[in-house]
C-alpha cells in the first residue's frame, strides 16, 4: 500500500511543477493572440509558432533546471539541511517563470501600436487572469514550502511563537523572587482564573493552527503586489510609460519571496524592496495621473516605512532616546 508520505510527496511535487510551468504558457499564449490580431493576415503561422516556442522553454527548464534541483534536494539531505536562509524552488520561479511572464505582459502592450494600423487594437483595460494565474502559482508554492514540515492530518499544531514565547517568560524570574525566603518559595500556587474562553463556543472559535495560518499569511504579505500589479491593467497605466516603472518595482517585491521566513532579514526586506518603493510609484502615479491607485495603498506604504526607520534606527539616537522619566 501506498503510504501517506508518498501521496504528499507526489501531490506537492505536481503542484509546484504545474505552478512552475502553467503561467508561463498562460502569458506566451496571450502574447501570441495579440500579436495575431496585428497581422492582415488569417494564417495562425505567428500564433503557433509562438505558443510552440513556450512550449520548448517550458520543457527545457523544467529538464535541465527544475527537475535536477529537486532531485539533488531530496537525495543530498546534507545539502538540503545546510539552506536554512533562502528557498530554491521559489527562487527557480521568480527567476525562470515570473520574469518571462512580465516580459510577455509588457510586450503585449508594445506589439498591438507598432504594428497595427490603428491604434485603438489595445483595449480599455488590460485582463486580469494572466497577471492573477502568476501571482496565484508564486503563493501555491510559498504555502507548499512552508506546509512540507507539517502533518495534514491529526489534532491541531498550536502557533509555536507564542508557545516559545510563553515558556520563556514561565522561565524568568524576577529580582523579588530571587531575595525572598527558600520557604516562600514552596508556597502552594493558587489556581488561576479561568478565562471566558476556556470553554463552549468561544473556544472553538478561538483555535489556533499554524497550518491554517500559512495560508491566510501567504496571501495577506502579497496584497500589496497584487493591487500595485492592478493598477498596471489600467489603460491610463500601460498606454504610457508607467507600466515599466509598475512592472519593474512589482518584479522586485517578489524577491523577498526567495527568503525563508525565519530570515532576520525578512522584515527589512519587506520595507526596503517593497514599502519604500512602492510608496515612491504610487506618489509619482497620483501627482502625475490622479487617483488612479488606493489612497489608502500610499498610507500603508508611508507608515510602514516610517515606522520602521523611526523604531529602529531614530530611537537609537540621543535625541529620540526617552528615560523611564520622561517616555510617553
Amino acid at each position: 500500500m501506498v503510504s501517506g508520505k508518498l501521496i504528499k510527496l507526489l501531490v506537492y511535487e505536481i503542484l509546484e511543477l504545474a505552478a512552475f510551468s502553467v503561467p508561463t504558457l498562460v502569458m506566451a499564449e496571450q502574447f501570441a493572440s495579440a500579436f495575431q490580431r496585428t497581422e492582415d493576415s488569417a494564417e495562425r503561422t505567428f500564433y503557433w509558432l509562438i505558443v510552440s516556442v513556450s512550449i520548448v522553454y517550458v520543457a527545457l527548464v523544467t529538464l535541465i533546471v527544475w527537475v535536477p534541483v529537486k532531485v539533488l534536494l531530496y537525495k543530498k539531505h546534507r545539502l538540503c539541511s545546510k539552506i536554512k536562509q533562502w528557498r530554491p524552488p521559489l527562487m527557480m520561479c521568480v527567476a525562470l517563470t515570473t520574469l518571462p511572464c512580465f516580459a510577455f505582459s509588457i510586450a503585449v502592450t508594445e506589439v498591438c501600436p507598432k504594428n497595427a494600423s490603428n491604434t485603438s487594437v489595445l483595449p480599455d483595460t488590460l485582463p486580469d487572469l494572466p497577471v492573477s494565474v502568476v501571482l496565484a502559482s508564486l503563493i501555491i508554492v510559498d504555502i507548499i514550502e512552508k506546509l512540507r514540515k507539517y502533518p495534514l492530518r491529526g489534532k491541531p499544531i498550536k502557533n509555536e511563537d507564542s508557545h516559545i514565547h510563553m515558556t520563556n517568560l514561565q522561565q524568568v524570574k524576577t529580582v523579588t523572587e530571587q531575595v525572598k525566603p527558600r520557604e516562600e518559595n514552596h508556597a502552594v500556587p493558587q489556581p488561576a482564573n479561568r478565562s471566558s474562553f476556556g470553554s463552549g463556543i468561544l473556544r472553538a472559535m478561538s483555535q489556533q493552527d499554524k497550518r491554517a495560518e500559512i495560508f491566510l499569511s501567504s496571501f495577506i504579505t502579497w496584497s500589496d503586489t497584487i493591487e500595485m500589479l492592478r493598477v498596471s491593467g489600467h489603460s491610463a497605466v500601460f498606454k504610457s510609460g508607467w507600466i515599466y516603472p509598475v512592472y519593474i518595482f512589482s518584479y522586485i517585491s517578489l524577491l523577498r519571496i526567495i527568503v525563508a521566513p525565519q530570515n532576520s532579514l525578512v522584515r527589512s526586506l519587506g520595507v526596503f524592496l517593497q514599502d519604500f518603493p512602492f510608496m515612491l510609484v504610487r506618489i509619482s502615479l497620483i501627482a502625475d495621473l490622479g487617483t488612479i491607485t488606493p489612497i489608502i495603498g500610499l498610507l500603508k506604504n508611508i507608515l510602514v516605512t516610517l515606522s520602521y526607520f523611526y523604531f529602529n534606527y531614530l530611537t537609537t539616537f540621543r535625541v529620540f532616546a526617552a528615560s523611564e522619566r520622561t517616555s510617553f
